[in-house]
């Protein structure tokens, strides 16, 4: 039981972020606070030794901290900050790297996805009207809004078989 909870709490609150981001361009912060909150009675209950409690939190500032920065940039949104510093409680300083370029390479197709859509989208909608509307377009491309919480989500799932939680027994 304890094992099957260990590895199923983490992606199944992970895929519920994706679909709430998609759904609405939101990541709820009492989701990530219970993803976050849920690491330590899972830490405690499988018995993690207290170094590897230790690079765990590590992880989990580390990834507070890259999400602030990109949160700063404008190249992020609060919730998926929030939603990867909280993911980085359960990777640890061990397995952060492998989740952010699994997360980059599935964001990098998400946005490509969404990229040829919009264009699908305003072409169809400019198709045959010759009345300038190129500059309306162009300017709409640019302010597509990405739910980068499924590529979260989805670069947590992919980098989740290689983690401490796999070996619990």
């Amino acid at each position: 039981m304890l094992q099957t909870l260990s590895l199923s709490l983490f992606p199944l609150i992970m895929i519920w972020a994706a679909v709430g981001d998609v759904a609405g361009m939101r990541i709820p912060n009492k989701l990530t606070g219970l993803l976050a909150a849920l690491f330590f009675p899972m830490a405690l209950l499988t018995g993690m030794p207290l170094t590897e409690f230790g690079w765990h939190l590590a992880g989990g500032v580390i990834l507070f901290i890259a999400g602030f920065v990109l949160f700063q940039f404008g190249l992020f949104g609060g919730g998926d900050a929030k939603l990867m510093a909280a993911a980085g409680l359960w990777f640890g300083t061990a397995n952060t790297m492998p989740f952010i370029l699994m997360t980059v390479v599935f964001g990098g197709l998400l946005a490509l996805a969404f990229m040829v859509w919009s264009t699908l989208i305003y072409w169809l909608d400019m198709h045959g009207t010759g009345d300038g509307q190129q500059n309306h377009w162009l300017k709409q491309m640019m302010k597509i809004k990405v739910p980068y919480g499924l590529a979260l989500a989805a670069g947590a799932i992919a980098t989740f078989p290689d983690t401490w939680w796999m070996n619990v027994a």
